[in-house]
């Protein structure tokens, strides 16, 4: 079991073309640790801004009546991929992972797989 800056450590140095990472309250919009981002990626403006994302998405969801589960969410820039991955298991709801990718070094597809391994091992 990793704790959050274990796990924010662990996908900034494992996944390919990682930019940053946040674990994500998104009830109250804080960050509860970050790793990486900088000058151009302030991920903490990020995280409260992804906050609105995740709650109008669920938000839509129950309007719509879905009895389903969010696994991820996929924000497509020019030069970066902004993945969201809502936290399941015990005592993780409310928060999400959040990973910031460089297009041009990631693949999204393991960059997922690898995400979806460090949720597993998180313990928050």
């Amino acid at each position: 079991m990793a704790n959050t800056e274990a796990a924010l450590k662990q996908a900034t140095t494992v996944i390919d073309g990682a930019l940053g990472a946040a674990l994500v309250d998104y009830s109250s919009g804080m960050a509860l640790g970050t790793v990486g981002g900088g000058k151009d990626l302030d991920l903490t403006v990020a995280a409260a801004g992804n906050t609105d994302v995740v709650r109008a998405k669920v938000r839509t969801m129950e309007l719509l009546g879905l009895q389903d589960e969010i696994e991820d969410i996929l924000i497509t820039l020019g030069s970066q991929y902004h993945l969201i991955r809502l936290l399941k298991g015990r005592g993780n709801n409310g928060l999400f992972l959040y990973l910031v990718l460089d297009k041009s070094r990631a693949n999204l597809a393991m960059a997922r797989h690898q995400l979806m391994r460090i949720e597993a091992d998180l313990e928050v």
